[in-house]
C-alpha cells in the first residue's frame, strides 16, 4: 500500500467530481458539489446517532435501500436542511430528482448530503439552478473544487488517496471530508465521501464501513456535540478488474487496512482542524479489560474540556486526565494506572512520579500531543483523537449564524 501523491476522489477508475458556487454562502466560496461514477457503484453509508436526523439522511437511506447502489452524490454547504419539517424532506427529494434529471440516471442512484446552519429552509431556486450546471463541470480534475464546496468553518481541505494491488491489479481508495466543529464520537458535524475502484458488493462494503467507522470517525471529538447531518458514504465502481472482494478473499486484510488508513487520515484531519484548535491530541489507552472499555476511556479523556484546556495552556495537570479515566463508566483498578505525556512519565501504578515541569510544558506546546494511559487490566486497546480547546473556539461559535 502506498499513498498516491496528488491523488483524489477522482483517481479511482470511473469517478468524476465538481464544485461550484450557487449562492448559499455569504462568501463566494463553492457551496455545491457532486461526485459522479460512470457506472452504478456498490455503495454503503453510516449516519449520525442524533435523533434529529436531517432530511438528506432520509433521502440517502431511501436511495440505498433500493439496490445498494449509487451513481452520484450531490452535496451542499451553508445550509443543513435540518429541523425543517416536511418542507425540508420535500426539498431534499427535489435535490435528488434534480440531480438525477441532470445526469440522466434513476432517482434512487443519487445520494444527498447537506451541512451548515440548522433550521433554515433551502433556497431551492438557487440549488436547482446550481445542480443543472453539474454535468458540464464534472471532470477528473474536479476534486479540489468539490473539497471546497463541502467546507463550512473548516480551514483546510481533507483528502487522501492510496493504492494497493489485489489479484495483480492496481486498486485505489480515496476520500474527502469536512468537519471542524460540533465534532463528537459516534459521528460528528462531518461529511466524508470515499471512492474506490475495487470490485466489492454492497453487503461486505457496508460491514467494512461500520467496522472501520467505529475505529476512526467514531473516535474523534472537538467539542462533545453531535450534529444532525453527519454521514459517511462510500462508492465502489468495481472497475479495477480483480475478483470480487469479501472477507474470505486472500487479500481482504490488505484492502481493509488500506480502507482504514484513508478513514483514519480523514478522521485525524478533522480533529486537527477543530474550530480554533492549535494542535492534534491523541489518547492511547492500553491494558483495558476489552477494546470496548478502552474506547470508552479514550473517548472520555479526549472529550474532557478540562484536559483540552490544560493542553492549550501547556499545563501538565495529570489530575484532569486521571479524573476523566475514573468517570468513563468502566471498571478500573484504581491502583494500577500509568499515565505518560509522550515519553514523560507522570504516574505509575496510580502514584505520582516526579517529572520536569518545564519539559512537560514544552512538550504540550508541540503538535501532536500524545497521552498514554495503561490500565494494566487486560489486552484491550483503543486510540481517540481530538484537539485543544481555545479562546478562538468560543469566538467562532458565539457568532456562527451571524
Amino acid at each position: 500500500m502506498e499513498e498516491v501523491e496528488g491523488g483524489s476522489i477522482t483517481t479511482p477508475k470511473g469517478f468524476r467530481a465538481c464544485g461550484l458556487y450557487c449562492g448559499l454562502k455569504k462568501s463566494q466560496r463553492n457551496d455545491l458539489g457532486a461526485i459522479y461514477c460512470e457506472v452504478p457503484a456498490a455503495a454503503a453509508a453510516v449516519y449520525t446517532t442524533n435523533l434529529f436526523q436531517a432530511a438528506p439522511i432520509q433521502v440517502t437511506r431511501d436511495s440505498l435501500a433500493a439496490e445498494g447502489k449509487l451513481q452520484a452524490v450531490v452535496v451542499n454547504s451553508g445550509n443543513a436542511n435540518a429541523c425543517t419539517g416536511s418542507r425540508g424532506v420535500d426539498d431534499a427529494y427535489r435535490m435528488r430528482a434534480a440531480a438525477a434529471r441532470a445526469l440522466g440516471i434513476p432517482d434512487h442512484y443519487v445520494g444527498v448530503a447537506s451541512t451548515g446552519v440548522i433550521g433554515e429552509l433551502l433556497p431551492m431556486d438557487k440549488v436547482e439552478s446550481g445542480i443543472a450546471k453539474i454535468p458540464g463541470l464534472l471532470g477528473e480534475d474536479g476534486a479540489a473544487a468539490f473539497c471546497e464546496a463541502i467546507l463550512t468553518t473548516d480551514l483546510v481541505k481533507k483528502e487522501l488517496c492510496v493504492r494497493l494491488t489485489i489479484d495483480g491489479q492496481p486498486v485505489h481508495i480515496a476520500g474527502a471530508a469536512k468537519g471542524s466543529g460540533m465534532i463528537q464520537p459516534n459521528m460528528a458535524t462531518m461529511l466524508a465521501f470515499l471512492t474506490t475502484d475495487a470490485n466489492i458488493g454492497a453487503e461486505p462494503l457496508q460491514a467494512l464501513l461500520r467496522e472501520v467507522t467505529d475505529e476512526t470517525f467514531n473516535m474523534i471529538t472537538v467539542d462533545g456535540d453531535t450534529s444532525t447531518n453527519d454521514m459517511v458514504v462510500v462508492m465502489a465502481s468495481g472497475l479495477a478488474g480483480h475478483r470480487p472482494l469479501h472477507p474470505r478473499h486472500p487479500e481482504w486484510s490488505a484492502f481493509k487496512e488500506a480502507f482504514r488508513k484513508v478513514a483514519e487520515h480523514l478522521a485525524k484531519a478533522i480533529a486537527r482542524d477543530g474550530e480554533g484548535a492549535t494542535k492534534l491530541v491523541e489518547v492511547r489507552v492500553s491494558g483495558a479489560e476489552s477494546d470496548a472499555a478502552a474506547r470508552a476511556v479514550a473517548k472520555t479523556v479526549i472529550g474532557s474540556s478540562l484536559v483540552k484546556t490544560a493542553i492549550f495552556g501547556a499545563d501538565a495537570n495529570w489530575g484532569r486526565i486521571i479524573a476523566a479515566v475514573g468517570r468513563a463508566g468502566q471498571r478500573i483498578d484504581t491502583g494500577t494506572v500509568d499515565i505518560r505525556l509522550g515519553d514523560i512519565v507522570m504516574m505509575e501504578m496510580s502514584r505520582p512520579v516526579p517529572f520536569d515541569e518545564e519539559r512537560a510544558a514544552e512538550y504540550l506546546k508541540g503538535d501532536p500531543v500524545v497521552i498514554h494511559i495503561d490500565l494494566h487490566m487486560g489486552d484491550g486497546r483503543a486510540i481517540a483523537w481530538g484537539c485543544d480547546l481555545t479562546y478562538e473556539y468560543v469566538r467562532i461559535n458565539a457568532a456562527y449564524r451571524t
